[in-house]
Order: structure tokens, then sequence, then C-alpha cells
């Protein structure tokens, strides 16, 4: 039987183009799912799309022992838009992956074995990711798991001073947790990240897999708490849709990273896809109309919930990576939005609404979506 492991949904998607999927039918669907933030610039855009198919007609793959310019461009272009200096660049397919390399590059580089994670978190689900991640229900049928994990809860600062010692070899934090039903880090709390590992010679992980690639309306989410990680990890956006993940390291991680290879390490045709994403969003300013949409849709959703009485307990979020805490429960409300209003969006829990749209949108598919999430609440 293929296709065992996901549950289908009832819509067969045939194409798709902006922020908008099309069934084989013909329905025209406003996706702010975007297949969890794969598609910051939309579906099929142009310049990805070129350069996808430039690259496909002149080198599909080589392995990265070999020098290849369109990697090489990537590797330069992200050490450039890295944060402080996250110069080093690891090259993997996914998210999981980049935060299974973090994983192993701080434990090698400090000698030592313990991380810390946090409630709620969602770090992936092979065995070292899964291990940090909070959620019972996606470890119970995989345990024993990666051991010398110790999870502590998200924003509590003095929690989280108490737990990093001489033996932590890497905190792991979300800016803001996705999964775990879209709670921003406060500025302080990322700040005392930073200065309880420092202290111990731990390494700071920030997991920008959902929150980066300008979706919280900076190209990181880091920059606004003004707070550098020794280590960052990038995937779902960054390639707009092609398989694509990152670590970027400082040079003390670098230096001591241990021995970590993969087959697939920066394949030249989505290394273009990822230059041309970039390219894009940074000429475009994607990021800052990202910010200028998620003020606006948050907004919208909170006046809404005044005018009509819906059953909406809080607004949250951050750019365009919005939470709806909702009384009732969300997959009800999104299987609503999905056939009767032609919206889709995603989960976060039992009771948050996650809106992850294109970061391309406008006001008219932001009303679109407010509109068809009144309906759905009322």
């Amino acid at each position: 039987m293929s296709g065992f492991v996901f549950s289908e949904k009832p819509i067969d998607i045939d194409h798709g183009e902006g922020p908008f999927l099309y069934s084989e039918n013909g329905t025209e669907y406003l996706d702010f799912g975007a297949s969890y933030a794969v598609a910051p610039l939309g579906h099929s855009h142009p310049d990805v799309t070129a350069a996808i198919q430039q690259q496909a007609e002149t080198l599909t793959y080589v392995q990265a022992s070999y020098p290849v310019d369109v990697r090489t461009e990537l590797y330069e272009r992200l050490g450039d838009l890295a944060p402080g200096d996250l110069s080093k660049v690891w090259l993997c397919n996914s998210g999981t992956e980049a935060n299974e390399a973090a994983m192993k590059f701080a434990r090698s580089a400090t000698g030592n074995s313990k991380i810390v994670a946090t409630k709620r978190a969602f770090h992936g689900r092979t065995m070292g990711a899964l291990a940090m991640t909070w959620k019972k229900k996606y470890k119970a049928a995989f345990e024993p798991l990666a051991g010398d994990i110790e999870f502590v809860s998200y924003g509590d600062e003095e929690e989280l001073a108490d737990v990093v010692d001489d033996e932590t070899a890497a905190v792991f934090l979300e800016p803001v947790q996705g999964e775990g039903g879209i709670h921003p880090a406060t500025v302080d709390y990322l700040e005392s990240a930073r200065e309880v590992t420092e202290d111990v010679g731990a390494a700071l992980v920030f997991d920008e897999i959902q929150t980066g690639v300008g979706r919280t309306g900076t190209l990181w989410a880091c920059e606004q708490a003004g707070v550098v990680p020794d280590i960052l990890t990038s995937a779902k956006g960054i390639a707009n849709g092609m398989p694509l993940g990152a670590t970027l390291c400082a040079d003390w991680i670098a230096e001591d990273c241990g021995n970590h290879g993969s087959t697939f390490s920066g394949g030249p045709v989505v290394a273009a896809a990822a230059n041309a994403t970039l390219e894009t969003l940074m000429d475009e300013d994607v990021p800052g109309h990202a910010a200028e949409m998620g003020e606006y849709m948050m907004a919208e959703i909170e006046a809404a919930a005044g005018e009509h009485d819906l059953p909406v307990r809080e607004v949250r979020g951050n750019g365009l990576m919005i939470g709806v805490e909702v009384k009732r429960g969300a997959n009800r409300v999104l299987r609503d939005l999905a056939i009767n209003h032609q919206v889709l969006a995603l989960p976060a829990g039992r009771t948050v609404v996650r809106f992850l749209p294109p970061l391309t949108i406008e006001k008219d598919h932001v009303d679109s979506v407010v509109d068809a999430l009144t309906e759905a609440l009322s």
C-alpha cells in the first residue's frame, strides 16, 4: 500500500501558483499552510522554476567533495546572510537532518553529551531529533531513543539556568514554538539562554526550521532579539519547496565538529533553487512584507473575534507565523475551512489553528481567510 505513513486529505492537488493550490477538478484553494511553511515565495515561483530547470540541464548531482559553483555560491550566500559569525555551512536534505547534525556537532565540539530541550518542542522525527521532541505520541513507538536529554519549561529563565551546567553540550530552542502551539519566546528568555550557555561553554542552538527564511518578518527570528546562537538550523522554506536543510555554525563548532557526512549534501538542483529563493527574498524585501501582512492578519482576526464573539482564546504569532487558539477542536475548524471555504491551514496541537502562508500574500488574501475563519467559528 503506497503512502501508508501519511493520512491523506480528501483533496487531490494537481498544481499550484502563487498562494493558490488547485485540485484535479479545478477547485481553487488558498494555501495558508504552505505545506508547513515550505513555499515562502508561493507555488511555482518563476525565478525558482527557471533556476531549477537551468541547473537540471547542466548537472543534477555530484557529491559535495567536488566543488560546484552553484553549491559554493549557496555556502557563501548563507554565510553572508547568517546572523553574527555563523559562516560555516553544512547542507543536508531536511530539518530533522539539520538538527541531527547540530546535535552531533555540539557534542563533538564540547566533549559533552547532555542536551537541554524544551517542553512542547518539536525538532524532527529521526532518532536524535526525535529524542529532543517533547510530545509523547511522536516518540512512544520508537523508544528507547538517544539518552541524556533534559526538558525544561519553555520561557522559564530560572529553570533553564538551574539545568545548564558543565556537562551540557547544547541548549536547543525554537525562537517561536511552532508545532507546540505558536508560542514566541521573549527577548529576555533568549538573552538568558545566551548567557547561561556561554558561562559553561555549551552551544546555543536555534532551531529556525519553521521561523527562518523571512517568516517572522526578518530573515531569521533571532535577529529581532539581537541574540546570535552558536548553531542555527534551517530548512522548509529555504529552497521554496525543494528538499534542503542547512546547519550554520560558529567557527569554534566547525573546528571540532567530528566526522559527519551525507551522500546528497547540497545537490546542485536544490542549491540552485535555494540561491534563487534567497536572492528573491532579499531583493524584494519579502521578510518586511511578511511583517506587514502578519500584523494586519492578527489585527483582523482579533477584530473579527471581538465583533462576532467568536470562540477564540488568543491570537499569537510573529510575522506570518500565526496561531489562533480556539475553544473547540482545531481539526473541526480546519476541515470546515478546507471543505466549505477552500482555505487550507494547519493544526498546532488540539486547539490551535496555525497559519503559515506564502510570504507574498496580499491583504485581499488575508481578508478572504479572515472571513472564512469567522464563518467557520460562528
